[in-house]
């Protein structure tokens, strides 16, 4: 028996959806009840590093295991599971079609990841982890599955960590088939397209939220009657719409959407019952700020968009850097928060003034911000959180 460790690394982006996912047809399998499209983030800011390993020496009775952020995370969930077989099943019929291969599907798996940045802080960790998670395990088992094939194994882990399998915009569809095999994400642009959408993330807060997503969306699926015209009627315009404005590079019309499908989707939170709030004061003065920067610039230069949580990303473009991010910063230098790129910052000057009610909400209760772009997507990398005797690497 060999005590060879096989090992394979990753890195996985974060996305942003601005036309969002709420609400499952299929809980089991993680369908949606809409479509979606998102923006991937660049992993310089917001990433998850990856590594699986496998090998015939590790102990079969402790099974697979991983390590997340330095700490054992429980990986007997069920969409967990249904990630780990899917793969399993693929390396076996890989091995079934060719014997000299070795029997790495047989083997346990060691996963250990690491973010840089908060977990389950209403900053899609979910759907960086699980695509990191996908996208590692197939490099490990030399899986030949496209991005697009291994977006529905992703899917069932998380349903956006489907989009965080491709770089720039991507489009989830929801497809029509039952057992979810239409059910995947696809490439709308890549980055290289649209290369100067920027974001400005203002982290609110960094604790976990109140009500998850799954439980939430589920609420709102069987209570709110808004949900049902927004899944019938505004989402399919908003995904048209949105999938041309990013063809044409129109940011006036992609944040006309990215703004509306937001407030439709916190309607519909807010439509359930009983009601669900994610967003809170300073969320609000969030989009008040937005708001008053798009009305000094006479037309729409910053688009803000809320998950499921209360922390704001503003969509704007490169050239607009001093009428967003000047704002913003001017506002919020005071208070002591990091995440500014000093480079980027350098001699922005204020360009409007905000109401003082809304700069003091802001000022009180941002407490970091996170800038970044739109970014490519998961990379295979030769750092690796695992040794090659198989223990976590020492970092």
């Amino acid at each position: 028996m060999s005590d060879k460790v096989y090992r394979a690394s990753t890195t996985a982006p974060v996305n942003i959806a601005v036309v969002k996912y709420w609400g499952k047809r299929d809980a089991k399998l993680n369908l949606p009840t809409n479509s979606s499209l998102s923006v991937t983030l660049s992993q310089a800011d917001l990433r998850t590093l990856t590594t699986a390993s496998c090998s015939a020496s590790f102990s079969a009775s402790e099974g697979d295991s991983l390590l997340l952020n330095g700490e054992p995370s429980d990986i007997s969930g069920a969409r967990t599971q249904a990630c780990l077989r899917e793969l399993r099943s693929r390396r076996a019929a890989l091995e079934a079609a060719d014997p000299s291969l070795p029997k790495l599907s047989t083997y346990p798996l060691r996963l250990v990841s690491e973010n840089n940045f908060p977990t389950a802080a209403g900053l899609a960790s979910s759907a960086a982890g699980f695509a990191a998670l996908v996208r590692a395990i197939a490099n490990l088992y030399e899986l030949p599955a496209s991005p697009s094939e291994l977006s529905l194994i992703a899917r069932q882990g998380s349903g956006s960590a489907c989009r965080s399998l491709f770089g720039g915009y991507v489009a989830w569809r929801m497809g029509d088939k039952a057992d979810g095999t239409d059910s995947m994400a696809d490439q709308v642009a890549e980055a290289s397209h649209w290369p100067d959408m920027r974001a400005l993330v203002l982290v609110v807060s960094a604790a976990k939220k109140g009500v998850s997503s799954s439980s939430g969306m589920q609420q709102t699926v069987a209570t709110s009657g808004l949900f049902r015209e927004r899944i019938a009627t505004v989402v399919p315009e908003n995904m048209a719409i949105m999938e041309k404005a990013i063809a044409e590079k129109d940011f006036e019309k992609f944040a006309e959407v990215t703004m509306r499908d937001s407030n439709s989707f916190h309607a519909t939170c807010a439509d359930t019952y009983p009601p669900i709030f994610y967003m809170n004061d300073v969320s609000r003065a969030a989009i008040r700020a937005v708001e008053a920067i798009n009305e000094k610039a006479g037309k729409s230069v910053a688009a803000y968009t809320f998950d499921a949580g209360p922390n704001a990303v503003i969509y704007y473009q490169e050239k607009d850097t001093e009428a967003v991010v000047g704002t913003f910063y001017h506002v919020l230098q005071g208070a002591d928060i990091g995440g500014w790129k000093s480079a980027d910052i350098k001699g922005l000057k204020p360009t409007i003034s905000l109401d003082e009610n809304v700069a003091g909400l802001l000022k009180a209760g941002v407490s970091r911000v996170i800038m970044t772009g739109v970014g490519e997507g998961p990379v295979k990398t030769d750092e690796f959180l695992v040794a090659e005797d198989g223990t976590p690497a020492k970092r």
